[in-house]
């Protein structure tokens, strides 16, 4: 069992800048892949970023060059810089984990944290 707390939201205008953490804690051995989603009203939840524990990553097309995802596994975090911000970024964002295909590849999820990039 894993547990995912995730924090750094917030409001901010167009072009700034946030950084997201999650903090896993429980079962850490497990986890394998951890990233970020994000859904915003009335649109289907979509992955932003991923990233795997020997740190490769991946991005949604939307958000490549503006955000970077990293990761400190001694420390059971994953961030998410978002630089540039759009109002189109304006979403819930949670952190998702992913478990070693050996433990069965269940998914987790944190509770979210809204991020609304608006003037």
């Amino acid at each position: 069992q894993v547990q995912l707390v995730e924090s750094g939201g917030g409001l901010v205008q167009p072009g700034g800048s946030l950084r997201l953490s999650c903090t896993a804690s429980g079962s850490i051995f497990v986890i394998d892949t951890m990233g970020w989603y994000r859904q915003a009203p009335g649109k289907q939840r979509e992955l932003v970023a991923s990233i795997d524990r020997s740190s490769k990553s991946t991005y949604a097309d939307s958000v490549k060059g503006r955000f970077t995802i990293s990761r400190d596994n001694a420390k059971n975090t994953v961030y998410l810089q978002m630089n540039s911000l759009k109002p189109e970024d304006t979403a819930v964002y949670s952190c998702n984990a992913i478990e070693s295909p050996i433990y069965g590849r269940r998914s987790y999820w944190g509770q979210g944290t809204q991020v609304t990039v608006s003037s």
